[in-house]
């Protein structure tokens, strides 16, 4: 058995200190958050695409709702219209940037923060948003009769 170390091992230092990392954080982090509801919206996409089967459609407009939750504002599976999904898709996209911009100041408010941080901070707020969007696709599913599935 080996004595524990009386001391920790050096850390490697931050690029250019750790103000210079907080602040690209912050830059970037924005433009990161946007990243995953864009890949949910591009598989919604692909899954909708001429549709046949009716696993695609469910597990389309799920990741549809998820990607741009003011889909469901909109009234996304009762009305129609491009302009309409238009307008529901930009406003879903101003909540997710400031839900971005949310999870970069509640990730950088320790000296040393990483991206790792602002992952697990979004992961938190993205997961609200997620399980409201299916709390009221539940809702709307039991009011309306099960016509939505």
């Amino acid at each position: 058995m080996q004595p524990a170390p009386e001391y920790a091992p050096p850390l490697a230092p931050v690029p250019q200190g750790p103000r210079a990392y907080r602040r690209r954080l912050r830059q970037a982090g924005p433009v990161a958050g946007l990243l995953p509801p864009a890949a949910l919206g591009g598989l919604a996409l692909l899954l909708l695409h001429d549709n046949t089967a009716t696993w695609r459609g469910v597990l389309g407009f799920l990741t549809a709702v998820l990607a741009a939750p003011a889909l469901l504002a909109a009234g996304a599976p009762l009305k129609g219209g491009t302009g309409l999904y238009a307008v529901a898709v930009v406003a879903s996209a101003v909540v997710w940037l400031g839900l971005s911009v949310l999870a970069t100041r509640r990730a950088t408010r320790l000296p040393v923060a990483s991206w790792r941080d602002f992952w697990r901070e979004y992961a938190w707020l993205a997961g609200g948003v997620w399980l409201g969007v299916v709390g009221a696709l539940v809702g709307a599913n039991l009011i309306l009769g099960r016509a939505l599935l």
